[in-house]
């Protein structure tokens, strides 16, 4: 059992990243101390453990790596979702709109499917782009999305009450 850690206390604010007026949550100093990613790690996989979750998905790059320990000690499937052109075989895409753009996600056709329940996990929900554009693919895959789940949340960008509002709850360890 880990002490309660306030993540926020750990995470750093880096003022004017990637451009003026901005403030990056950076969560890298969260993973240079074990006993803070073992607190992170056993938060997330005490709220999912003896639940309805089949499957894990994760959003590139951060979202890997909180996931994936969580897939590991929660003994789920890992799904990754990607950046276009960074995943082999067959592939389904979901384009969706930046601030400044479109891009597009990926995740491989044989990822989940038909009755699977998945935990769709990222470090950081900020305009719920990203969030939405994954949820898309799973659904179109077959399979239902349970939960979005994140290391932190930013309310007020407005991405959880997006992902909220077509019925899916959100967790997250912290928000600012």
């Amino acid at each position: 059992m880990t002490q309660d850690i306030d993540l926020r206390n750990v995470i750093r604010a880096v003022q004017d990243w990637p451009e003026a007026g901005v403030t990056f949550r950076d969560i890298t100093p969260l993973f240079k101390d074990p006993k803070v990613l073992h607190h992170l790690v056993n938060e997330l996989c005490s709220r999912f453990m003896n639940t309805e979750v089949t499957h894990i998905a994760c959003i590139d790059a951060r979202g890997f790596l909180a996931a994936s320990i969580m897939a590991y000690k929660l003994n789920l499937p890992l799904i990754l979702v990607r950046k276009k052109g960074k995943l082999p075989g067959e592939c389904v895409s979901e384009d969706y709109t930046l601030e400044y753009g479109t891009t597009t996600v990926e995740m491989q056709v044989d990822a989940c499917g038909d009755g699977d329940k998945v935990l769709l996990f990222d470090d950081l929900i900020a305009t719920g782009g990203t969030l939405m554009a994954a949820i898309s693919l799973i659904k179109r895959l077959g399979a239902e999305v349970t939960e979005v789940a994140a290391i932190v949340d930013l309310p007020d960008l407005g991405g959880s009450a997006r992902v909220a509002s077509v019925g899916i709850p959100c967790f997250s360890l912290c928000a600012y």
